[in-house]
């Protein structure tokens, strides 16, 4: 499984209220979701992103509440994978659980910059920056996280 995208940037503690703001929470549509990602932190996040990007932060990305929307808000608007130095423990969870593959990489997370062109093989934990011709190493998934993935989240996996 590998993934391929161009990159959008965040920093330090980007909080599941700014991936997706509460304002829109009355709506559990995936696509209405995507409409709205990131737009309290940029507001052109959803004109600039494309099917398969990837999203990369430094520290604790997807602190906050312990809502689904946020990882469903991302995947939806078309992120294959988001990157960062540490991921909040329930985001974690619910992105696995939802089907968005999630890698920590101090590594990668400081050096990846925003428009980078990475590719990620997920079998193996590879990240490679092809702008800067650079490779990362994390922890791949273990077979069952593969599972829930490839299922497209835990509900479906569980379908199999």
């Amino acid at each position: 499984m590998k993934a391929f995208g161009k990159v959008h940037k965040y920093g330090d503690n980007v909080d599941t209220d700014v991936i997706i703001p509460a304002r829109y929470l009355n709506s559990a549509d995936p696509k209405e979701l995507a409409a709205h990602c990131m737009e309290d932190i940029d507001k052109e996040f959803v004109n600039k992103v494309s099917d398969g990007d990837i999203m990369v932060a430094n520290l604790n990305f997807g602190c906050g509440s312990s809502r689904e929307h946020a990882p469903i808000a991302i995947k939806a608007s078309g992120i294959s994978c988001v990157i960062a130095s540490t991921f909040a423990r329930i985001f974690y969870r619910n992105a696995i659980n939802i089907g968005l593959p999630i890698l920590e990489c101090d590594d990668a997370a400081k050096s990846i910059d925003a428009g980078d062109e990475v590719e990620i093989d997920f079998d193996t934990g590879v990240i490679t920056n092809k702008t800067k011709n650079q490779t990362y190493q994390a922890q791949p998934f273990p077979e069952f996280m593969k599972g829930i993935i490839n299922a497209g989240g835990l509900l479906n996996s569980l379908k199999k």
